[in-house]
């Protein structure tokens, strides 16, 4: 082949697209295994999932259709015993009417943002989301060529989206993200406010992307639907948290009717189908209740340990921690560098902890997330050894 024919091979790297921000929290989960893994201890209050695996109905299901199911692909958006299951449970959780038509399944939460983000925005629309929050909304957005304009929802504000704040946003943009209970602060929006948010999308025509993935898990009071107050939002949910299923990958959106058609055509192209051996199983989750209920008793109950523990070795202020798993804390004391600090508490107790840098662009350096996600004792340990590190290096 003379040189004229040779394929040019580019130098110029890689995509400006793929320049955001990691998601550091996963940097220290892999280094809280090396460390695992080299026989030192850990204390893993890193890692956003439950400790427990999927519920007894769901293994048993996976097991059923390894034996008698070729999983093979399946329909984009989802099989239609999944789609149906899902829009049941939405009507029992919530009282409202929703048609399997509406259910997406997707290659779990991740994949059902990416999807909501494609059919909703263009390159150059603006998006809003609060701050702090979780950092893929803003990373895919950005690298799609969406504007992520971020708001300040702190501790005056109870770490939550409010009107006035909404109301500040200049443009009006095409996009607004919540969520409910929020990753990294737990906090939640009641229903009340939930609904004002919602009008004041509807008003205005800005689409909501309502991030529902931690319904279930709450200790206040039950999370509320944005679909209980219209259907022009996209609702994203998981079978991750509260359903326990992290590594089966498995999502759902609830789309309205004028996005269907957009979403179905971007997930038969993006990713074929969902995990077929997870929605298979997935079926059965819906059988589980009681059994994932026990794990939320058990969330409940390290979360009640922190809230008492942490004052006691200086972390007094955090967030409401109104639902999910998290703690999200005020390090402000010891550090304005979370990645940093965290590294630093990692390499010398084994406490894996997330650094407010992944959620929060302004003020993250001066918070840590803590997750009680895990074993009850490993987390009385983490707090006995890190009480131990704060009293050494305040």
């Amino acid at each position: 082949m003379n040189a004229a024919m040779t394929p040019a091979i580019s130098s110029a790297g890689a995509s400006a697209r793929s320049a955001v921000s990691p998601f550091y929290v996963m940097r220290v989960f892999a280094a809280a295994e090396q460390r695992r893994a080299a026989g030192l201890s850990v204390y893993n209050l890193a890692a956003g999932q439950p400790a427990t695996s999927a519920p007894a109905p769901v293994r048993a299901a996976a097991q059923r259709a390894l034996a008698e199911d070729k999983i093979g692909y399946t329909a984009a958006l989802g099989i239609p015993p999944l789609r149906e299951a899902i829009a049941e449970h939405t009507r029992s959780w919530y009282g409202i009417d929703v048609s399997a038509e509406n259910v997406v399944v997707t290659t779990g939460s991740s994949n059902g943002f990416l999807a909501a983000f494609l059919a909703a925005f263009d390159a150059g629309d603006t998006v809003a989301m609060a701050r702090p929050g979780y950092p893929a909304y803003r990373n895919i957005l950005a690298s799609l060529g969406c504007v992520v304009r971020e708001f300040d929802c702190g501790a005056t504000d109870g770490y939550l989206p409010t009107i006035a704040g909404l109301e500040a946003l200049d443009p009006v943009p095409a996009g607004l993200i919540v969520g409910s209970p929020a990753n990294p602060t737990g906090a939640m929006i009641d229903r009340a406010r939930l609904a004002e948010i919602v009008a004041w999308c509807d008003e205005r025509g800005v689409r909501l992307i309502s991030d529902e993935l931690y319904h279930g898990i709450t200790y206040t009071s039950p999370g509320a639907c944005a679909w209980q107050f219209s259907r022009a939002p996209i609702v994203v949910n998981s079978f991750s948290k509260y359903f326990s299923m992290t590594g089966w990958r498995l999502g759902w959106l609830l789309v309205p009717d004028d996005l269907v058609e957009a979403v179905d055509r971007l997930a038969g192209n993006y990713s074929i189908c969902p995990p077929a051996l997870s929605q298979l199983a997935a079926v059965s989750a819906f059988d589980a209740y009681a059994e994932l209920d026990l794990n939320v008793a058990r969330y409940r109950r390290n979360r009640d340990l922190l809230l008492d523990a942490l004052p006691a070795i200086g972390l007094s202020r955090f967030a409401p921690a109104d639902g999910a798993f998290y703690i999200y804390a005020d390090v402000s004391d010891y550090t304005t560098d979370s990645l940093s600090w965290v590294r630093t508490v990692l390499a010398d107790t084994g406490v894996a902890l997330a650094p407010g840098m992944d959620f929060d662009t302004a003020t993250g350096g001066s918070f840590a997330r803590l997750s009680f996600a895990g074993a009850t004792e490993e987390i009385e340990q983490a707090v006995t050894v890190l009480g131990e590190y704060l009293r050494r290096t305040a």
